[in-house]
């Protein structure tokens, strides 16, 4: 088993508002492209098939990508709302706005183009908006129990906000770049951003636990809780690194998005527990009503 040594970071060279400045700051971007994104669209994210309803057809297509592309353009009538191709061989997803029974249709229109069709699924319009109120209320009352839960465990104000507004932080950022980079919002994406909410308050709360409840000095109890936290976080992070490049590989494009999400929320929760959360409990310790 490979361990991380994790340095031991000289938090005395930087201000408290050193440290909150850079994550409050992404944090304020990715606000900002969330809103204007729902201006936009009128959605703060993408929702994809599994929330809007339509099909989707994996068809292989033996040209070039351009020609296959343009072919595909051709065979449809209505035309796909996207085209993905799978890097290791000539498959291409193509994703549709139709209902159940057009489904069948699309699968006449590839085969008359000479297409293979590998497989196919549709999801109802009615389904899909019932399963994105479950599945967007299932992130909502996650998050809001985890903040009670905390202010349990804490009982006091300063530290348990910062383990809130990290958490925060950590689901806002990922949405944001999920936006940039043109990944849309399934049950796949949810269960990532479910995921990253636990991952978020695994490392705040042993940072915490270290920092108010055992022994030792601030900066000491700050560098004990990192080298677990840190060590944890990088495990999962190269982990999801990994299956993201394999499962992009082989056009696997659920598991690819779940870990491109997942490893931009692992590098935002290590910025927003050892600056942002560590900021707000040294105020709290040396300045504000902890000391």
């Amino acid at each position: 088993m490979v361990a991380f040594e994790v340095p031991e970071v000289d938090y005395t060279r930087y201000t408290n508002r050193q440290l909150a400045a850079v994550p409050l700051a992404i944090l304020a971007v990715a606000l900002l492209i969330i809103s204007g994104w729902y201006v936009a669209t009128g959605a703060p994210v993408d929702p994809g098939l599994d929330f809007t309803g339509g099909a989707e057809i994996r068809v292989a297509v033996d040209a070039p990508d351009g020609q296959a592309r343009e072919r595909i353009q051709q065979a449809f009538d209505p035309d796909p709302e996207s085209i993905r191709s799978v890097p290791t061989d000539d498959t291409y997803i193509l994703t549709f706005q139709t209902d159940e029974a057009g489904v069948s249709t699309l699968e006449e229109q590839a085969r008359a183009a000479g297409f293979d069709v590998e497989s196919s699924y549709t999801v109802s319009a009615n389904f899909g908006s019932r399963t994105q109120q479950l599945a967007l209320g299932g992130v909502a009352f996650a998050f809001f129990g985890m903040s009670a839960l905390v202010f349990l465990m804490f009982r006091t104000f300063v530290p348990s906000i910062a383990v809130v507004v990290s958490a925060f932080s950590d689901i806002v950022i990922p949405v944001a770049l999920m936006n940039v980079l043109g990944i849309e919002l399934t049950l796949g994406t949810v269960a990532a951003l479910l995921m990253i909410i636990g991952y978020s308050v695994d490392s705040d709360i042993l940072l915490n636990n270290h920092i108010l409840r055992r022994s030792g000095g601030f900066y000491e109890s700050t560098h004990r809780a990192m080298r677990t936290g840190v060590t944890m976080t990088l495990t999962s992070l190269a982990a999801m690194a990994v299956m993201t490049v394999v499962a992009t590989l082989f056009g696997i494009q659920l598991l690819a998005a779940i870990g491109t999400v997942l490893v931009f929320g692992l590098a935002t929760d290590l910025m927003n527990t050892y600056m942002l959360n560590l900021s707000l409990l040294r105020w709290y310790k040396y300045e504000g009503v902890g000391n």
